[in-house]
Protein backbone atom coordinates (compact mmCIF):
# COMPACT_ATOMS: atom_id res chain seq x y z
CA UNK A 1 0.00 0.00 0.00
CA UNK A 2 1.13 3.52 -0.26
CA UNK A 3 1.22 6.14 1.69
CA UNK A 4 1.60 10.08 0.71
CA UNK A 5 1.83 12.99 2.67
CA UNK A 6 -0.49 16.21 0.28
CA UNK A 7 -0.81 19.70 1.56
CA UNK A 8 -3.99 20.70 1.25
CA UNK A 9 -4.66 23.53 -1.25
CA UNK A 10 -1.39 26.03 -1.44
CA UNK A 11 -1.31 26.69 2.04
CA UNK A 12 -3.10 24.20 4.10
CA UNK A 13 -1.82 21.54 6.59
CA UNK A 14 0.08 18.65 5.70
CA UNK A 15 -2.42 14.95 5.29
CA UNK A 16 -2.00 11.49 4.65
CA UNK A 17 -3.89 9.58 2.28
CA UNK A 18 -3.65 5.99 0.55
CA UNK A 19 -2.89 6.42 -2.99
CA UNK A 20 -3.01 4.12 -6.52
CA UNK A 21 -0.17 3.80 -8.56
CA UNK A 22 -0.29 5.94 -10.69
CA UNK A 23 0.40 8.89 -8.17
CA UNK A 24 3.47 10.66 -8.05
CA UNK A 25 5.59 12.89 -5.67
CA UNK A 26 4.36 17.14 -7.12
CA UNK A 27 0.87 15.60 -8.50
CA UNK A 28 -2.27 18.14 -7.83
CA UNK A 29 -4.39 15.70 -6.38
CA UNK A 30 -8.32 15.40 -5.64
CA UNK A 31 -8.70 14.28 -1.59
CA UNK A 32 -11.27 13.27 0.40
CA UNK A 33 -11.90 15.82 3.11
CA UNK A 34 -13.68 16.27 6.54
CA UNK A 35 -17.14 17.74 4.59
CA UNK A 36 -16.53 17.45 1.16
CA UNK A 37 -13.39 17.39 -1.16
CA UNK A 38 -10.45 19.40 -1.63
CA UNK A 39 -7.35 19.27 -3.52
CA UNK A 40 -3.71 19.42 -2.45
CA UNK A 41 0.23 18.69 -3.79
CA UNK A 42 1.49 15.21 -3.55
CA UNK A 43 4.79 16.29 -1.19
CA UNK A 44 6.25 12.32 -0.32
CA UNK A 45 4.90 9.06 -0.96
CA UNK A 46 5.60 5.78 1.20
CA UNK A 47 5.32 2.48 0.97
CA UNK A 48 3.74 0.44 3.43
CA UNK A 49 4.38 -3.14 4.35
CA UNK A 50 0.89 -3.90 4.96
CA UNK A 51 -0.65 -5.65 2.38
CA UNK A 52 -4.25 -4.62 0.57
CA UNK A 53 -6.49 -6.62 2.52
CA UNK A 54 -5.31 -5.11 5.70
CA UNK A 55 -5.08 -1.35 4.42
CA UNK A 56 -5.48 0.98 6.97
CA UNK A 57 -9.27 2.18 6.64
CA UNK A 58 -8.36 5.32 9.37
CA UNK A 59 -6.54 6.79 5.73
CA UNK A 60 -8.84 8.55 3.81
CA UNK A 61 -8.08 8.34 -0.36
CA UNK A 62 -6.79 10.59 -3.09
CA UNK A 63 -9.97 10.65 -5.48
CA UNK A 64 -7.95 11.26 -8.60
CA UNK A 65 -5.16 13.74 -10.12
CA UNK A 66 -6.36 16.88 -10.89
CA UNK A 67 -7.80 17.18 -14.58
CA UNK A 68 -7.47 20.35 -16.89
CA UNK A 69 -10.57 20.96 -15.97
CA UNK A 70 -9.95 20.61 -12.41
CA UNK A 71 -7.22 23.18 -12.71
CA UNK A 72 -8.48 25.47 -14.30
CA UNK A 73 -11.67 25.62 -11.29
CA UNK A 74 -8.90 25.70 -8.75
CA UNK A 75 -7.60 29.10 -10.31
CA UNK A 76 -10.96 30.76 -10.50
CA UNK A 77 -11.15 29.61 -6.74
CA UNK A 78 -8.24 31.73 -5.82
CA UNK A 79 -9.60 34.73 -7.93
CA UNK A 80 -12.67 34.78 -5.94
CA UNK A 81 -10.37 34.15 -2.84
CA UNK A 82 -8.43 37.12 -3.46
CA UNK A 83 -12.10 39.14 -3.58
CA UNK A 84 -12.95 37.47 -0.22
CA UNK A 85 -10.26 38.81 1.34
CA UNK A 86 -10.41 42.26 0.93
CA UNK A 87 -14.27 41.84 2.50
CA UNK A 88 -12.86 39.73 5.14
CA UNK A 89 -10.04 42.59 5.65
CA UNK A 90 -12.38 45.48 5.55
CA UNK A 91 -14.72 43.39 8.33
CA UNK A 92 -11.71 43.09 10.62
CA UNK A 93 -11.15 46.89 10.16
CA UNK A 94 -14.84 47.29 11.52
CA UNK A 95 -14.20 45.04 14.32
CA UNK A 96 -11.07 46.46 15.28
CA UNK A 97 -9.21 43.21 15.89
CA UNK A 98 -5.61 43.18 16.45
CA UNK A 99 -5.24 41.03 12.75
CA UNK A 100 -3.47 40.74 10.41
CA UNK A 101 -4.64 38.88 7.30
CA UNK A 102 -2.19 36.85 5.00
CA UNK A 103 -4.29 34.68 2.75
CA UNK A 104 -7.41 32.98 1.88
CA UNK A 105 -8.34 29.92 -0.03
CA UNK A 106 -11.67 28.49 -0.96
CA UNK A 107 -12.16 24.37 -0.93
CA UNK A 108 -11.69 22.49 -4.26
CA UNK A 109 -15.79 22.33 -4.10
CA UNK A 110 -16.23 25.53 -2.49
CA UNK A 111 -18.23 24.54 0.93
CA UNK A 112 -15.45 26.15 2.81
CA UNK A 113 -12.85 29.03 2.85
CA UNK A 114 -9.90 29.53 4.99
CA UNK A 115 -8.49 32.85 6.11
CA UNK A 116 -5.22 32.59 7.33
CA UNK A 117 -3.74 35.54 9.99
CA UNK A 118 -0.91 36.47 11.95
CA UNK A 119 -1.25 38.50 15.56
CA UNK A 120 0.86 38.79 18.91
CA UNK A 121 -1.60 37.05 20.81
CA UNK A 122 -5.27 35.54 21.16
CA UNK A 123 -8.10 37.03 18.82
CA UNK A 124 -11.64 36.69 19.14
CA UNK A 125 -12.86 36.31 16.16
CA UNK A 126 -16.38 34.75 16.85
CA UNK A 127 -18.38 37.44 15.66
CA UNK A 128 -16.61 38.22 12.55
CA UNK A 129 -17.31 34.18 11.84
CA UNK A 130 -20.79 34.53 12.52
CA UNK A 131 -20.74 37.83 10.38
CA UNK A 132 -18.94 36.25 7.25
CA UNK A 133 -20.74 33.27 7.25
CA UNK A 134 -23.80 35.11 6.81
CA UNK A 135 -22.23 36.52 3.66
CA UNK A 136 -20.34 33.63 2.08
CA UNK A 137 -23.24 31.08 3.15
CA UNK A 138 -20.29 28.62 4.09
CA UNK A 139 -18.27 27.25 6.27
CA UNK A 140 -15.93 29.78 7.80
CA UNK A 141 -12.53 28.41 9.32
CA UNK A 142 -10.25 31.47 10.23
CA UNK A 143 -6.55 30.10 11.08
CA UNK A 144 -3.63 31.53 13.34
CA UNK A 145 -0.43 31.26 11.59
CA UNK A 146 3.31 32.16 12.76
CA UNK A 147 5.80 34.66 10.62
CA UNK A 148 7.50 31.85 9.24
CA UNK A 149 4.27 30.03 8.03
CA UNK A 150 3.58 33.32 6.36
CA UNK A 151 6.83 33.82 4.75
CA UNK A 152 6.31 30.38 3.09
CA UNK A 153 2.21 31.47 1.55
CA UNK A 154 4.43 34.79 0.07
CA UNK A 155 7.55 32.67 -0.90
CA UNK A 156 10.66 34.84 -1.86
CA UNK A 157 14.95 34.22 -2.20
CA UNK A 158 16.98 33.43 1.00
CA UNK A 159 20.86 34.99 1.62
CA UNK A 160 22.16 31.68 -0.21
CA UNK A 161 19.89 33.01 -3.54
CA UNK A 162 17.75 30.07 -3.76
CA UNK A 163 13.93 29.98 -3.10
CA UNK A 164 12.84 29.45 0.37
CA UNK A 165 13.86 26.13 1.41
CA UNK A 166 10.12 26.53 3.49
CA UNK A 167 8.60 26.71 0.14
CA UNK A 168 10.78 24.42 -1.97
CA UNK A 169 11.00 21.00 0.40
CA UNK A 170 10.67 21.22 4.13
CA UNK A 171 7.66 19.81 5.61
CA UNK A 172 7.42 20.77 8.94
CA UNK A 173 9.14 23.96 10.81
CA UNK A 174 11.57 22.34 13.39
CA UNK A 175 12.52 24.32 16.47
CA UNK A 176 16.07 26.10 15.73
CA UNK A 177 18.20 27.82 18.30
CA UNK A 178 21.37 29.83 18.46
CA UNK A 179 23.96 27.11 19.61
CA UNK A 180 23.44 25.73 15.73
CA UNK A 181 24.84 28.79 14.45
CA UNK A 182 27.49 28.82 16.99
CA UNK A 183 28.55 24.92 16.16
CA UNK A 184 28.49 25.95 12.46
CA UNK A 185 30.64 29.01 12.77
CA UNK A 186 28.52 31.43 11.39
CA UNK A 187 28.46 35.39 12.85
CA UNK A 188 26.03 35.49 15.08
CA UNK A 189 24.93 39.22 14.13
CA UNK A 190 21.07 38.80 13.26
CA UNK A 191 20.92 40.20 9.81
CA UNK A 192 23.57 36.88 8.67
CA UNK A 193 21.72 34.27 10.43
CA UNK A 194 17.96 35.25 9.88
CA UNK A 195 15.44 34.04 7.39
CA UNK A 196 12.98 36.84 5.30
CA UNK A 197 10.51 35.65 8.62
CA UNK A 198 12.78 37.46 11.01
CA UNK A 199 13.31 34.10 12.92
CA UNK A 200 16.84 32.33 12.49
CA UNK A 201 16.95 30.43 9.14
CA UNK A 202 15.71 26.73 8.62
CA UNK A 203 18.75 25.67 7.04
CA UNK A 204 20.67 26.03 10.49
CA UNK A 205 18.37 22.86 11.75
CA UNK A 206 19.54 20.29 8.80
CA UNK A 207 22.79 21.46 8.41
CA UNK A 208 23.37 21.76 12.20
CA UNK A 209 22.68 17.81 11.46
CA UNK A 210 25.78 17.49 9.49
CA UNK A 211 28.09 19.68 11.35
CA UNK A 212 27.46 17.54 14.73
CA UNK A 213 28.20 14.44 12.63
CA UNK A 214 31.46 15.99 10.81
CA UNK A 215 33.10 17.07 14.45
CA UNK A 216 33.41 13.80 15.54
CA UNK A 217 37.08 12.91 15.93
CA UNK A 218 37.86 16.75 15.64
CA UNK A 219 39.90 18.58 18.46
CA UNK A 220 37.91 21.60 20.23
CA UNK A 221 39.26 25.00 20.03
CA UNK A 222 41.51 25.37 23.22
CA UNK A 223 42.19 22.43 23.58
CA UNK A 224 45.76 21.61 23.78
CA UNK A 225 46.80 18.39 21.28
CA UNK A 226 50.21 16.10 20.08
CA UNK A 227 51.54 17.13 16.32
CA UNK A 228 54.30 15.92 14.58
CA UNK A 229 56.08 19.03 15.82
CA UNK A 230 54.61 19.35 18.95
CA UNK A 231 52.42 19.67 21.24
CA UNK A 232 50.12 22.69 20.46
CA UNK A 233 46.79 24.85 21.61
CA UNK A 234 44.64 24.36 18.91
CA UNK A 235 43.47 28.35 17.64
CA UNK A 236 40.84 27.47 15.16
CA UNK A 237 38.95 23.98 13.17
CA UNK A 238 37.62 24.08 9.76
CA UNK A 239 35.05 21.62 10.32
CA UNK A 240 34.56 20.81 6.31
CA UNK A 241 38.36 20.45 5.56
CA UNK A 242 38.41 18.69 8.84
CA UNK A 243 41.55 21.00 9.84
CA UNK A 244 42.77 22.21 12.87
CA UNK A 245 45.07 25.25 13.02
CA UNK A 246 47.75 24.49 16.32
CA UNK A 247 49.61 27.39 18.19
CA UNK A 248 52.82 25.77 19.10
CA UNK A 249 54.95 26.33 21.84
CA UNK A 250 57.47 29.10 20.09
CA UNK A 251 54.14 30.16 18.55
CA UNK A 252 54.45 28.82 14.93
CA UNK A 253 51.40 27.70 13.71
CA UNK A 254 50.84 24.12 12.37
CA UNK A 255 48.00 22.89 9.94
CA UNK A 256 47.27 19.55 11.00
CA UNK A 257 44.67 17.07 9.32
CA UNK A 258 42.11 14.61 10.43
CA UNK A 259 40.96 11.53 8.47
CA UNK A 260 37.31 11.37 7.55
CA UNK A 261 35.39 10.25 10.38
CA UNK A 262 33.87 7.75 7.73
Amino acid sequence: MRIALVRLREAGQLMTYQVSEDIQVHDYVLVEADRGVDYGEVIEINESDLPCPHKNTDLKNVVRKLSAEDLKKVKINEKEAKEAMKLCSRKIREYKLSMKLVDGEYSFDKKKIVFYFTSEGRVDFRELVKELAKIFKIRIEMRQIGVRDEARIFGGVGPCGEKLCCVRFLKNFEPVSMKMAKTQKLPLSSGKISGICGRLMCCLFYEYKTYRELTKGLPKEGQTIDTPQGKGKVVSVNVLKRLAYVELEDKRIEKVAFKDNG
